[in-house]
């Protein structure tokens, strides 16, 4: 493969990923709460996704490393498929149960075997190809899916009707149709050379998988630049439930009334996916001039600053100015941050670094939840995006390792004749 032709193949399979996700995102509560579920159901289900996340957050990105990109997505896909069918009939709480805890199989087995088989096979063609365009072009591919999901999937709802479908399960129906699409993708479009091993025996990876994340353990450990981008990660989960979360707060508090703010945040929330994915498709001109880890600081601040626009600007108009500035950051940022983690590892264990980078969010996500609900209920949602604001703002110095291993790579870099 080319360059161009894995780009155009990680493009292609990313938006086959996430435009289901686009399709059933306005419906996550709605769905079971129309089967008879109670909000408190609906959040308990909700949990076991996030708990076989974090279990198996590592066990899957070690299996990636030692079993392969390729085996590991179609994997993935597959379990997406029978989690899809299964909520597609689901009704009943042990049901929903059941479709949370195989999506959270899922997104365990999905989180970074996907881009890391892309990164290798760019390196593989050119060895100083810059990173940080290609994850920029999936971000931007990735925010264009799950707006035009969403807002296809409104559509669906108000305007479709499929004879003895209920209205609210037809996107979930093409979203299943589009998994299936997905998987047939994944195993056309991925190739991957010969394990070093000769082979990808699925028990030999299995049996290799703890010395793999031992590996990656000790390489974190080892490695400042690499320790400092999962303490981002870390202010980065935290922070990202202020803007993710607390707009419908905060709108409700302007306007004076929950539908008001419901009926303004679904066209925000699609909104909000586009500007993600221009922030995305703008930083390699970010990166060409500034550097990769310079923008990355920059971003970190701009994000804060954008966050308290949203907790002090007037008017529903000032909120939704900076909820739609902080996902064009957001957009941006991801892309950087991904771009430096893959200098700082090989392909041996880089979905395993991957993995890690994910893990440290999902405690990170789950604390900014109480703090940031706590203080926007006993004081305001204001108050509350303000200190998400500081907390993201906080982690633009721990990019500062990167910056110098940045600086001294092109100063060793020889200068062109």
């Amino acid at each position: 493969m080319t360059v161009a032709q894995a780009r155009r193949r990680y493009l292609v399979l990313l938006a086959l990923r996430w435009f289901p996700v686009g399709l059933s995102l306005p419906l996550t509560v709605l769905l079971p709460l129309d089967r008879g579920l109670t909000l408190a159901e609906v959040g308990l289900a909700a949990s076991l996704q996030g708990l076989l996340v974090l279990l198996l957050e590592l066990p899957t990105g070690g299996l990636s490393d030692s079993w392969g990109r390729r085996p590991v997505l179609i994997a993935a896909a597959g379990v997406a498929v029978v989690a899809t069918a299964v909520l597609v009939v689901a009704d009943s709480f042990w049901m929903f149960a059941v479709v949370y805890v195989l999506q959270g199989v899922y997104r365990a087995l999905d989180s970074g075997p996907l881009d890391s088989w892309y990164v290798d096979a760019v390196l593989t063609g050119d060895p100083g190809a810059r990173l940080e365009k290609g994850l920029s072009e999936g971000g931007a591919a990735l925010g264009v899916a799950i707006a035009a999901g969403a807002l296809l999937s409104g559509g669906i709802v108000a305007w479709v009707d499929v004879p003895g479908v209920p209205a609210l399960v037809v996107p979930i129906a093409l979203a299943l149709v589009v998994q299936l699409a997905g998987l047939v993708a994944i195993a056309l479009l991925v190739h991957e050379p010969p394990h070093p091993d000769g082979k990808r025996a699925l028990r030999a990876s299995l049996r290799q998988v703890p010395a793999v994340i031992a590996g990656g353990v000790r390489l974190v450990r080892r490695s400042r630049v690499l320790l400092a981008l999962l303490a981002v990660e870390l202010s980065w989960g935290f922070g990202l439930v202020a803007f993710e979360s607390l707009l419908p707060v905060r709108l409700t508090e302007q306007v004076g009334d929950r539908e008001t703010a419901a009926a303004i945040t679904g066209p925000a929330s699609s909104a909000a996916w586009l500007a993600s994915a221009l922030g995305a498709a703008l930083i390699p001109l970010a990166t060409s001039r500034f550097g990769v880890a310079r923008t990355a600081v920059s971003l970190r601040l701009l994000q804060g600053l954008s966050v308290v626009g949203m907790g002090l600007l007037a008017g529903p108009a000032g909120a939704i100015a900076g909820y739609l500035a902080a996902y064009v950051v957001h957009g941006a940022a991801n892309p950087v941050h991904m771009a430096l983690l893959h200098r700082e590892v090989d392909s041996g264990q880089r979905t395993t670094i991957l993995s890690m980078n994910s893990m440290v969010a999902q405690p990170a996500g789950s604390l900014g939840l109480i703090a940031l609900t706590a203080i926007a209920g006993g004081w305001s949602a204001s108050a509350a995006l303000v200190v998400g604001a500081v907390v993201l703002a906080a982690a633009a110095p721990l990019y500062l390792p990167a910056l110098r291993a940045e600086s001294a790579q092109e100063v060793s870099r020889p200068s062109p004749t």
